[in-house]
């Protein structure tokens, strides 16, 4: 009796030992895979958190802009919308852009791993996001009549000037990143994808530059910068999932389409 059990447990451990093996020669390693995983899923929640950023900052603004009395596009900066009764709203859309840039700056970092713009666009796109931050904190000054009744010519205070100040960083940093994402673009075989993101911070700095004579295009060009953002990110996380399936090829990612 003790020998038969004795049998039967060493031919169960050898079954198993088997399946192990058999698993092993099919999926390669199992036990690294599954570690290799977790950190993948995360990666692109915190790339997809990043691609939201810009067209959620931008859509609830607008919305704003919509209903709030007073609030005229042509003349008021998305960044009024934080002053007044319901400028929590805006204050809180501010964090949470501020939050998802972020974390879009960790999963790049994750993405370009080992290639070019490994060390910077992390940072500067983590700069971006902090000044969202501080846009949150700092209150733009009123003016141009919005909130309804402040005077048509504002003044500048001290928390209005470092809104302005921490909105000239952050953008600065979005066009820099832009510069030196082109490399990877290119690297990866996206040529036209390369290029316009080199010509992105042209437009993006033409838009500030035309701000005081012309308040749509300064938003016009805060706009083209996050949605660019949007736009590379998808690119270079699509491309990772090309990686994935070799039945996919990579060229197609020579044109912007």
């Amino acid at each position: 009796m003790t020998y038969t059990l004795g049998a039967r447990t060493h031919e169960a451990r050898s079954t198993d030992a088997t399946r192990s093996t058999d698993a092993t020669r099919t999926t390669g390693v199992p036990e690294v895979r599954e570690a290799q995983r977790a950190p993948r899923t995360t990666q692109r929640g915190l790339l997809i958190g990043g691609m939201v950023a810009g067209p959620l900052f931008l859509g609830v603004a607008t919305v704003q802009g919509l209903v709030r009395e007073g609030f005229d596009f042509t003349r008021n900066a998305f960044s009024q919308l934080a002053l007044g009764g319901p400028g929590w709203v805006q204050t809180i859309n501010f964090v949470v852009t501020g939050a998802l840039l972020l974390a879009s700056a960790f999963g790049l970092r994750g993405l370009l791993r080992g290639g070019a713009g490994e060390r910077w666009v992390p940072v500067l796109i983590g700069v971006f996001g902090a000044s969202f931050l501080a846009a949150a904190v700092f209150n733009a000054d009123a003016g141009a009549g919005f909130p309804v009744g402040s005077p048509e010519t504002g003044t500048l205070s001290g928390h209005g000037a470092v809104h302005m100040f921490s909105g000239m960083i952050g953008y600065l940093a979005l066009c820099a990143a832009f510069v030196v994402l082109a490399r990877p673009l290119a690297a990866r075989g996206y040529r036209a994808w390369a290029l316009a993101s080199r010509l992105a911070p042209a437009l993006v700095l033409a838009g500030f530059a035309a701000s005081g004579s012309y308040v749509l295009a300064f938003t016009a060009g805060a706009g083209l910068g996050l949605c660019w953002l949007t736009a590379v990110t998808a690119r270079l996380l699509a491309g990772t999932v090309t990686t994935e399936h070799p039945g996919r090829t990579q060229g197609d990612g020579d044109h912007l389409g």
